[in-house]
């Protein structure tokens, strides 16, 4: 770094459009050497846009960036890393097939004559990972590893380019707890290093833990800069979504009413997985259910919408039995699913906001012999953008483009428009910012004062407490318990859902 310069990087008036949307309008950001500087804002903010504009993916319309006290222009990601500035994306594309350390020299592999020196890319690998005190085999195939792991390689491979400026965005998304704190210390160790780490999250949480910074912005704009600690939680909260928020959920104003579905003794074909799970869900029902990772909860709510085999357990309607052996099965009882995969499960991701809105819909929107009454599909598309206040550009805007909380919203909407009875949300609000959360926890509100029967699978026992009339609790694919009203509490919930794993 240049001797004298305050700031490692600098971005001033960084301006970005896209057809029908000001993406960036005079966005600024300031990161000092050796600093974790956070940017936080709700998505669709232009968090990762402005990133992309750094990078060297997107073209800024205006704006300069400043990197060591000079102007630079990067027409490229090359460009980017050739100046030591280095961008680790939320969604993860690593070579599945190839070794830890083909991965991380790919497009540079060490050798002459076309032919690779293994032997030294071996060694130099070794090398990285024990300066960073990454415990992975070099020769290890990468689609035998965890995203903890995957993660590690992407930021060993940061470090390869002798990077100085690593941009991380959303780092923690699909790690536990544990790989969460091994993140952390690989953080710290790149911060004493010499490092900056730009760090987008929506966790404040761990933007009060490890950043020494925080940029704040909101639509498209730049709203302030302050040390993180003289910034409060409530503060970031207030200064995201350009509100106070008086409360993280919505008052609870529905009653449950009598039992509508039975689950008796669900076990699954696979002895490692759910086993004999019993509950009752009522109409107007929020039920929550907790547990750590491997509690198996994806796994019995994915067998009640027919997408896993169980062995044995019976499922009732309203006092009927019923067998599910097909999602199609499940929406023909009245049954949906949310699933916690948005992009992979979930999103066409060819389609358009409309198309993703009623493809679920098309056996009651076909007309004869098949054809689609289009005039209806837009309709639909249009009611439900304006009930559940999706933010797109059109109903043609293709789904990929929109914001985390505006594709989940829209997911929503497609099974809102089945008209379903049993709405099955796992993991709703994964990934997805303060502002957006809120909007979502309302809509959950407002179905079960409607009298829909609502699961609630989460992660984050704030959210169980602040939504569920009642929490199941599991542990090692086993129902260790039920909680209600007071027992409620981030305490009893982690007590049953360690109850197996305490020796």
């Amino acid at each position: 770094m240049g001797q004298g310069n305050e700031y490692v990087l600098e971005m001033l008036s960084i301006c970005k459009a896209f057809p029908g949307v000001q993406a960036l309008n005079n966005v600024s950001l300031k990161v000092r050497p050796a600093s974790v500087h956070a940017v936080m804002g709700e998505n669709g903010a232009g968090k990762s846009t402005l990133m992309k504009c750094l990078f060297g993916i997107y073209s800024r319309d205006s704006g300069e960036i400043i990197h060591n006290g000079k102007p630079v222009h990067y027409s490229g990601t090359l460009d980017a890393i050739h100046d030591r500035i280095a961008m680790i994306h939320q969604e993860l594309h690593p070579e599945p097939h190839l070794s830890v350390m083909e991965n991380i020299w790919l497009g540079r592999l060490p050798g002459k004559n076309f032919v690779v020196d293994f032997k030294k890319m071996e060694q130099d690998t070794r090398e990285l990972l024990e300066r960073l005190n990454v415990r992975l085999d070099p020769r290890a195939i990468v689609k035998t590893l965890s995203v903890s792991h995957i993660q590690s390689i992407e930021i060993v491979k940061a470090v390869s380019f002798n990077a100085e400026v690593i941009i991380m965005d959303e780092p923690t998304s699909s790690l536990t707890g544990e790989e969460v704190d091994h993140l952390f210390k690989l953080i710290g160790d790149l911060k004493a290093a010499g490092v900056s780490i730009i760090y987008i999250s929506h966790k404040i949480d761990e933007i009060k833990r490890i950043s020494d910074e925080v940029t704040i912005m909101r639509d498209g704009k730049t709203v302030g800069n302050w040390p993180i600690n003289d910034i409060s939680e409530d503060m970031i909260i207030s200064k995201m979504v350009g509100r106070d928020l008086t409360d993280r959920f919505p008052p609870r104003n529905h009653t449950p009413g009598e039992v509508y579905m039975r689950v008796e003794g669900y076990s699954s074909i696979h002895d490692n997985s759910f086993q004999d799970v019993s509950f009752e869900l009522r109409s107007g029902e929020v039920l929550g259910i907790g547990g750590l990772v491997g509690a198996q909860r994806t796994e019995l709510i994915e067998s009640i919408f027919g997408l896993r085999a169980v062995k044995a357990g019976r499922l009732y309607l309203e006092g009927r039995e019923i067998k599910i052996h097909s999602p199609q099965g499940a929406m023909d009882n009245e049954v949906a699913l949310l699933t916690e995969d948005r992009k992979g499960q979930g999103l066409f991701s060819v389609l358009s906001v409309a198309e993703n809105i009623y493809i679920a819909s098309y056996k009651k929107l076909s007309r004869f012999l098949g054809y689609i009454n289009s005039a209806m599909c837009n309709t639909i598309a249009k009611r439900s953008i304006d009930q559940l206040n999706i933010k797109t550009p059109s109903l043609r805007t293709p789904i990929n483009s929109l914001s985390g909380g505006n594709q989940q919203k829209t997911l929503i909407a497609r099974w809102l428009e089945t008209d379903p009875s049993i709405l099955l949300l796992d993991e709703p609000t994964r990934g997805i910012d303060v502002g957006a959360k809120y909007e979502i926890y309302k809509i959950i509100e407002n179905l079960a004062r409607e009298g829909k029967c609502i699961i609630f699978i989460s992660s984050e026992m704030p959210e169980l407490i602040g939504m569920a009339d009642r929490v199941l609790v599991m542990c090692e694919g086993r129902k260790t318990g039920e909680l209600t009203g007071k027992d409620i509490t981030e305490e009893n919930i982690l007590k049953l859902a360690t109850k197996f794993m305490v020796k």
